[in-house]
C-alpha cells in the first residue's frame, strides 16, 4: 500500500491538492493511505519550502503548485 501526504498549512490550494488526489484515489479504488500533514516543523523536515506539496513514500513529488489529476495518476503510477 502507497502512502501519500499532502503537506501544506491548510490554505485552500492545499485543501485542493488534498480533495484532488482523494477523488483520483476513490475513482481509481487505489489503495493508498492518504494523510495531510499541516506542522511547520514537519513539512519542514521534507526540505519543502513551496506548499502545497505531495509526498509519496516518503518522497517529495510536487511541490508549490496544484496538481492536475493528470500529474496525480502520473506519480501514483496508474
Amino acid at each position: 500500500m502507497k502512502e501519500v501526504s499532502i503537506l501544506g498549512p491548510g490554505c485552500a490550494k492545499c485543501k485542493a491538492t488534498y480533495q484532488a488526489v482523494e477523488k483520483v484515489i476513490n475513482e481509481n479504488n487505489l489503495a493508498v493511505k492518504l494523510t495531510k500533514i499541516e506542522d511547520i516543523i514537519e513539512i519542514m523536515s521534507y526540505n519543502v519550502m513551496g506548499t502545497p506539496a505531495v509526498v509519496v513514500d516518503g518522497i517529495v513529488k510536487i511541490k508549490g503548485h496544484v496538481p492536475s489529476e493528470s500529474e496525480i495518476k502520473q506519480i501514483l503510477g496508474i
